[in-house]
């Protein structure tokens, strides 16, 4: 049996794209940072969300019905934060410059990509929630460098601008 501390410790050292994972609707806007996203297919494009069930607003999410994956650049380690505290959702959306695609759910205008889905099944395993959605829209910027989370600390990878 594998413990749980042995688990996390492992999973520590599995590098992953930080992620501010959003929805809005009839019951608001909410948020928070995940890495857990990947993609599923092509054909259709859709990709995977885990999120925990213990979550404040996780409720919000299978109401809605709609997320949006933005994936975040190395300048946005304080949005990450932001929006993995104990901030109310409008503390939460002040920070940053929100715009929407097709679903209506918030998409950070300046994220290296922002996936606008809509949640077509879902899951449920142990504490967590997979949400598998189908992506419907997605906007790109011109930023050269992600955030990551790699040992439980913040890291920038890309390319960077030679002068």
């Amino acid at each position: 049996m594998v413990e749980v501390t042995d688990f996390r410790n492992a999973m520590s050292l599995l590098t992953g794209a930080v992620n501010v994972i959003t929805t809005a609707g009839a019951s608001g806007r909410y948020g928070f940072t995940a890495s857990s996203v990947c993609s599923v297919t092509d054909t259709p494009p859709s990709l995977l969300v885990c999120m925990n069930k213990a979550s404040s607003s996780h409720a919000h999410f299978l109401e809605n019905k709609i997320l949006t994956v933005n994936v975040l650049g190395a300048h946005h380690q304080h949005i990450s934060r932001v929006f993995s505290s104990k901030m109310s959702p409008e503390e939460r959306f002040a920070n940053g410059t929100w715009t929407e695609l097709e679903t209506g759910a918030p998409v950070l205008e300046d994220a290296l990509v922002s996936f606008d889905c809509q949640i077509e099944q879902i899951q449920t395993v142990g504490t967590h929630a997979i949400f598998i959605c189908r992506i419907v829209a997605i906007q790109q910027s011109q930023h050269d460098q992600g955030l990551v989370y790699f040992n439980r600390a913040y890291h920038h990878v890309g390319q960077t601008e030679i002068a």
